[in-house]
């Protein structure tokens, strides 16, 4: 299969290079899916085994949707996926779609076969075990009242009389995890749904590899980074925020150059983060 490329048909199929066997070892491709204009894409992965680490740090695919001339994450939920579990459909509000593919040199799975096709943004696709959210997108009925927003604009959670929501108070609960205290918040909330870590042990687990970065003059504004991203601040209502785009970029201006020379390449696409300084948005302190 071609690795990369751009799909101008109304409907169409991509796969990893080599699928169904396994990907070769350091591979970037990058597929741009383009369907009329006023159409939006929905994207469906029909087969997905990439190896996968907690935060999709090593291989992954990423999907980016066409926002004037910089590529911003799709609408609703994680832009990043990786493992052996099938990402759910991607509808874009757009007419345009970046999908990024990126395999290191370790060990390769078999890798993904995917399918899309073009559809009006009004149109409902989902299927009958699926919810239908405003914007198109497919989200599974569990997800409905479920006292969660699922949806990008909420529609999961309309006309719900009667529904015992989870009690948000108790949801919050205090960081334990000592490398991330005293970052200016001192609350959290599991599981960690972006990386897939259910506790704050888990979260302490993988943290104890950055520990050895301690030594870095740079590693307060590494700390900050991925503290909020494996031990995120929770909100009052029992959400939790992303670390804001200026984090990121603050960490890796002043820490790629010193990972670069221990050997270790810089793992975060800053423009996967949330580009606001609104507190209500994403964490800066």
């Amino acid at each position: 299969a071609a690795c990369g490329g751009t799909l101008r048909g109304p409907e169409g199929s991509f796969s990893s290079p080599n699928y169904p066997g396994p990907y070769p070892p350091n591979t970037l491709c990058i597929w741009r899916i383009e369907v009329g204009p006023g159409l939006a894409i929905q994207l469906k992965m029909e087969t997905f085994s990439v190896e996968g680490t907690a935060s999709c740090l090593f291989d992954r695919v990423e999907f980016y949707e066409e926002q004037d001339v910089v590529p911003a994450p799709t609408r609703g939920g994680p832009t990043r996926f990786c493992g052996h579990q099938l990402p759910p459909s991607l509808t874009s509000s757009r007419h345009v779609m970046t999908i990024l593919f990126v395999a290191d040199e370790g060990v390769a799975d078999n890798g993904f076969f995917a399918t899309y096709q073009a559809h009006n943004a009004t149109e409902k696709t989902c299927s009958p075990a699926e919810f239908s959210c405003g914007n198109g997108e497919c989200r599974a009925l569990e997800s409905v009242c479920d006292g969660w927003h699922d949806c990008p604009d909420g529609t999961d959670e309309f006309n719900c009389t009667g529904v015992s929501y989870p009690a948000f108070g108790s949801v919050c609960e205090p960081v334990e995890v000592e490398m991330c205290q005293g970052l200016g918040y001192n609350a959290t909330s599991f599981p960690n749904i972006w990386l897939a870590i259910p506790d704050q042990e888990g979260a302490a687990e993988v943290l104890r590899d950055y520990q050895t970065l301690m030594e870095l003059p740079c590693f307060q504004h590494l700390r900050l980074l991925i503290c909020s991203l494996f031990v995120p601040k929770c909100t009052p209502d029992g959400g939790v925020l992303q670390p804001c785009r200026a984090v990121c970029l603050a960490a890796e201006l002043r820490c790629r150059q010193s990972l670069g020379l221990l050997g270790i390449l810089w793992p975060i696409n800053c423009n996967i983060l949330p580009d606001s300084s609104d507190p209500v948005e994403c964490f800066q302190p």
